[in-house]
């Protein structure tokens, strides 16, 4: 089975959620291959019709339909039906990450118009900024009935159809409609997401949160079938996470918060700690080198401190961000090595940094665990 995924903003946040997601569902990645915000992967197994719901960072998903090797792709896409709709109208972009996008294109209008229908086709002009700086194209129009994607991949082709695409509304619903929100310190639903993925989690795990504020990470882990638990010193914040919990309706024995320093606390065995740590205040102006290296010496003390504490009762991983502060046209971010050192933990996989291009704190993204894999 082959699929495509478009990739968010950060493809290589994304395309190591998608490895790691994959990895968890026991479906082997046979081979991949990236075209700008395009991920082609062949895998074992299906998958689940509505995978893209546990993914952050994927905008859509699509099947291959037709394959062509030394073959022409075009005598290929006749064998299998395109468009299965009901309506003789029908508006449609394509996704293109080949050479051969005009031959598509005229292929496609043919094929609709032979087959009777009232065909639209809607570009791909508009555009999204990848974390690196590079311009994406992105469809123009919402009001597409279907979207079709072309990829070459060597001297093969492949053409296919998106099937899923990403719940944005639904997901900023959530967000912005809870009765508790801290706009400055929470994290977004969607890393969210990806930090749980990073991690490992199935249905049914435990995800420790020590630095739970309102409880982003518990309602995206309980939304997932995972239960949580979550630890802050604020006391206020807890109280909001027990609201926002309610307000979702969730089973209240699947979750608990518990108001008490993290570097302290005393809780129950869990599959994987996922947290996102205070950042550091909020700045508007750049920070000294010196002060930079403060803010992230006394980072690596507090996480240091919290996996001691706990890691007896860790039963895998753990993923952590870290601030990513810009001092001139430089970043600095924690100090992984003492981490690891004092910790025992190793990295997983390279860390993936995240922010925006102006903004001064970002973030690194780190999965670490017992024993490196």
């Amino acid at each position: 089975m082959k699929y495509l995924f478009i990739l968010g903003r950060n493809e290589d946040l994304s395309i190591a959620e998608i490895e790691e997601f994959l990895k968890k569902e026991e479906n082997e990645i046979v081979s991949k291959t990236q075209i700008d915000n395009g991920l082609l992967v062949q895998v074992d197994l299906p998958l689940d019709e509505r995978a893209i719901d546990k993914l952050g960072g994927t905008i859509s998903i699509g099947e291959v339909i037709a394959h062509a090797k030394d073959v022409d792709l075009f005598k290929e896409l006749e064998k299998v039906m395109i468009y299965k709709g009901v309506s003789n109208k029908l508006t449609y972009t394509l996704w293109d990450f080949s050479d051969m996008t005009d031959k598509c294109q005229e292929y496609l209008k043919k094929r609709f118009k032979s087959e009777k229908l009232k065909t639209a086709f809607k570009g791909l002009t508009g555009s999204v900024k990848t974390q690196d700086g590079e311009i994406e194209m992105k469809p123009s129009s919402k009001l597409l009935d279907e979207e079709y994607f072309i990829f070459e991949e060597e001297d093969e082709q492949y053409f296919g159809k998106i099937t899923q695409h990403c719940d944005y509304k639904s997901i900023e619903m959530r967000d912005m409609e809870k009765p508790v929100r801290r706009e400055e310190l929470a994290i977004a639903p969607r890393l969210a997401k990806i930090l749980i993925n990073l991690a490992g989690l199935s249905e049914g795990e435990k995800l420790y949160d020590p630095f739970s504020g309102v409880g982003v990470m518990i309602q995206e882990a309980l939304l997932q079938g995972m239960t949580g638990l979550g630890s802050e010193i604020d006391g206020d914040a807890v109280k909001g996470a027990y609201k926002n919990m309610e307000w979702f309706g969730f089973n209240k024995e699947d979750y608990e918060f518990i108001h008490h320093d993290s570097t302290s606390v005393d809780i129950p065995e869990v599959s994987a700690i996922v947290t996102e740590p205070d950042l550091g205040n909020v700045r508007k102006k750049i920070p000294t080198k010196a002060k930079a290296e403060e803010t992230l010496r006394h980072f690596d003390s507090l996480i240091i401190g919290v996996i001691n504490n706990v890691k007896g009762r860790v039963k895998g991983r753990i993923v952590f961000t870290s601030p990513y502060i810009r001092i001139g046209k430089k970043r600095l971010s924690c100090n992984i090595d003492r981490i690891c050192d004092e910790t025992g933990y190793s990295l997983v996989r390279e860390p993936v940094p995240e922010y925006r291009d102006k903004q001064i704190v970002g973030r690194m993204i780190y999965v670490l665990s017992k024993e490196s894999s």
